[in-house]
């Protein structure tokens, strides 16, 4: 009897653990799969335009968080004011409904701590003029999809609407984001908020101790003091001597996703690898790797960016909804009174050493002989790369980290 009953037992569990892996390796549907690679296009398009901007440094943007944020867009909106938003996405033949789910699930899908083993913190919040009257149903529909919520504030009384704003975007962040706007320029539209804290864990961890004061050059003439974090280790690495930069691709926690850089030999403005970044590019780049012993040295910083995308948006072709006289998203508050004024897209994001344990046995092999070096003290850009939906998490660029401007040497 007890055999029989251990037997069962042993069913159950083995049917039990099935189930669990089947569910962590769950399938996208196939809209959210379009919408995954919709979104990897997106990412390069609006980097590239924000890219152009003169006067703006440090660049981070979730290309998954700004297309549910035009999902929002698209919610809200009726006629070509919504329709606008699946001709950016490239997603005119994905019906409305699947819009929505799909990129919810995407979202879901690669921000999900338990599976991914990552602090990804995302709040998003539409702000109203104290005037409007938001619809139950757009409410409780932006809830579902978006996880975003409604708050009307006083935007003449520029300063309290403000304080408001940074207030939220800080508590929602646990303190990591304290400001996401110095202003608010216009005070009669509606106002798209994405706050978010983004931590890589490293696949292995860089030994906390192994943590030094080194230079950052920004240019040839500034350099910043910063924190520098080194481990070699076995990481794809490709060496483009035509093009005269270097791909590093290190895997984070769960190898779901990994950071990408891409980084000049020397100290020089972005531009001429900014020309060369498309979706294509990073493919050819990504099919190249290979795995190397790499001593690698990044800086231990955190990186705080804030980016208003409305205009960026409008140039990517999203032009009635922030248009005050052709704006139609009457389905937010019921009637023509709204308009898009800003997007704030804001992040905060730690590179740090926290990560997985080390594998200590490759120490006791030769495969770390002779590493090639990847020294990241100048300029550079970098993704992080969803493995499983080919969608991308991040883009941006560290121009400038925060750190004081070092005594210059005769």
């Amino acid at each position: 009897m007890w055999v029989s009953n251990l037997v069962s037992l042993v069913l159950l569990a083995s049917a039990a653990s099935a189930a669990t892996s089947a569910s962590a390796d769950k399938v996208l549907s196939n809209h959210a799969t379009i919408l995954a690679d919709n979104s990897a296009n997106l990412a390069f398009t609006l980097y590239q335009n924000m890219a152009k901007e003169k006067n703006v440094e440090n660049i981070l943007i979730s290309p998954v968080v700004v297309a549910s944020s035009l999902g929002l867009v698209a919610l809200g909106g009726k006629a070509s004011t919504a329709s606008q938003v699946k001709t950016i996405l490239n997603a005119a033949k994905v019906k409305d409904e699947q819009l929505h789910s799909g990129l919810e699930e995407l979202l879901s899908e690669v921000s999900d701590p338990k599976t991914r083993n990552v602090t990804w913190k995302i709040s998003s919040r539409l702000y109203g003029p104290s005037s409007v009257k938001f619809v139950d149903n757009f409410v409780k529909s932006s809830k579902k999809h978006y996880n975003c919520d409604q708050f009307k504030v006083n935007f003449k009384d520029k300063k309290s609407a403000v304080n408001a704003i940074n207030e939220w975007a800080a508590k929602s962040t646990d303190g990591k984001l304290p400001e996401v706007t110095k202003d608010v320029a216009k005070t009669d539209g509606a106002m798209i908020i994405n706050a978010m804290f983004f931590k890589p864990h490293w696949d292995e961890r860089f030994h906390h101790q192994m943590v030094d004061n080194r230079g950052f050059m920004v240019s040839r003439s500034h350099t910043i003091s910063v924190q520098m974090m080194h481990r070699t280790g076995l990481y794809g690495f490709y060496d483009d001597a035509t093009n005269r930069l270097t791909i590093l691709s290190m895997p984070l926690a769960h190898k779901k996703s990994t950071v990408v850089f891409i980084m000049p030999y020397s100290v020089e403005s972005l531009e001429r690898l900014e020309k060369l970044l498309t979706k294509t590019q990073l493919d050819t780049w990504l099919g190249k790797l290979q795995e190397k012993a790499v001593a690698v040295s990044l800086p231990k910083v955190s990186m705080e960016v804030s980016h208003d995308l409305q205009k960026n948006l409008q140039e990517l072709g999203l032009t009635e909804a922030v248009d005050k006289s052709k704006a139609d998203l009457s389905n937010i508050s019921g009637k023509k009174d709204l308009y898009l004024s800003s997007v704030f897209h804001a992040s905060a994001l730690e590179w740090d050493t926290a990560g997985n344990e080390m594998d200590t046995s490759i120490y006791a092999t030769d495969k770390l002989k002779d590493p090639k070096l990847f020294y990241a003290d100048h300029p550079f850009i970098f993704l992080v790369k969803d493995q499983k939906t080919n969608s991308i998490l991040f883009i941006g660029r560290m121009v400038r980290p925060k750190g004081e401007k070092m005594r210059d040497e005769l």
